[in-house]
């Protein structure tokens, strides 16, 4: 099995498209990187940022949902593999994409072009550089392999109980270095769980897009059930965080919310919120549109643009000139999907290897 996989793997990286999306990606890596640490683009990083909450939400998604299918079965997640399994497999990706924000982690958080804003302490054992790249590689490292076994259908139900365990561990960490300390004043305790439910709703929601033939009828309305789930998790932690900062009415809360209180930003959400949550809810709540391909897609492609609205309003308000962090967020997002698009083809070889119900 080893040696099929080793074969496969050979064959994918022998792929052209697989090495003109590594190539291309490598490429707008280095260029964001260089021009964000040397030349003095700092919104270059940002965006990049961004643009990688948003691309990396499906293939991290992707992950959690064939692991959580190993343990509980089901003909939904049958049905979903073939989109899950090729998105989880693009995880080896997010350790590329990732390598902006690490080279260039002071033009972006706070905390460290000046740890001052922090307690020492925290920035002594926690909120430092070398201890956050070292956090953000356990963390890639261990969701690429994860991927990449449960993708190539490899993966026990005792190595998919470990790796959600690990998974919720370290995407608590992750949700917190990467995001949260953009504003380092502000803490959420539901934050890190609201990050990977959207990671979880936007790898389903694609998978809905996609829609493989074998979703239709009752695994479709299985898959239209687990949208609703999801999306009523989002939806919940969210507001339950307002209530709560409202609630305690304390200034580094209020601060952060009245950032996001803006005309501009008050339209993003509510567009967020309409397309992303109240429309494909309401859709999806009737049995007709739940059990159709047709109904799902357009729920999907409607929640997938609610997500990256919703990340837009979490991070880009963080940043100074958020026009310019926007728009090489958009750039940023399009470069990584056409290497995506370019590796995906090239996976399936390796994705093929073995299937395990």
């Amino acid at each position: 099995m080893t040696s099929a996989i080793a074969s496969a793997a050979r064959s994918t990286l022998a792929n052209r498209r697989a090495v003109g999306g590594v190539a291309l990606l490598a490429a707008a890596t280095a260029l964001v990187a260089a021009a964000g640490v040397w030349g003095s683009f700092p919104s270059l990083l940002r965006g990049w940022l961004v643009g990688f909450a948003i691309w990396s939400a499906i293939p991290i998604g992707s992950m959690a949902w064939l692991m959580i299918h190993r343990l509980t079965g089901g003909r939904w997640g049958v049905a979903a593999a073939p989109v899950l399994r090729l998105a989880a497999a693009i995880m080896p990706l997010s350790i590329l994409a990732f390598l902006p924000p690490v080279v260039g982690f002071q033009q972006i958080y706070p905390w460290a072009a000046d740890p001052a804003q922090i307690p020492h302490d925290v920035a002594r054992w926690y909120l430092n550089g070398a201890l956050f790249a070292l956090r953000s590689c356990i963390a890639l490292a261990g969701w690429t392999l994860l991927g990449l076994v449960f993708a190539a259908g490899l993966g026990s139900r005792l190595l998919a109980g470990l790796g959600l365990a690990f998974f919720g561990l370290t995407v608590s960490l992750a949700a917190v270095d990467w995001y949260l300390s953009l504003e380092p004043h502000y803490v959420a305790s539901a934050f890190a769980a609201t990050i990977a439910i959207q990671q979880l709703l936007a790898a389903l929601a694609l998978t809905a897009v996609l829609a493989p033939p074998q979703i239709e009828g009752n695994v479709a309305g299985d898959i239209g059930g687990l949208l609703i789930a999801t999306l009523l998790g989002v939806v919940y932690l969210g507001y339950m965080t307002f209530v709560v900062a409202w609630y305690g009415d304390l200034p580094d809360k209020a601060e952060w919310f009245l950032k996001r209180s803006t005309p501009v930003w008050d339209n993003v959400l509510i567009m967020a919120l309409l397309l992303g949550a109240l429309l494909p809810f309401a859709m999806l709540l009737l049995r007709s549109i739940r059990t159709s391909r047709l109904g799902l897609r357009i729920a999907g492609s409607l929640i997938l643009i609610g997500s990256a609205l919703h990340f837009c309003w979490l991070l880009v308000p963080a940043f100074e000139h958020a026009v310019a962090v926007a728009a090489s967020a958009t750039a940023s997002l399009m470069v990584m999907a056409v290497a995506t698009v370019l590796s995906g083809v090239a996976v399936r070889p390796l994705i093929g290897v073995h299937h395990a119900e």
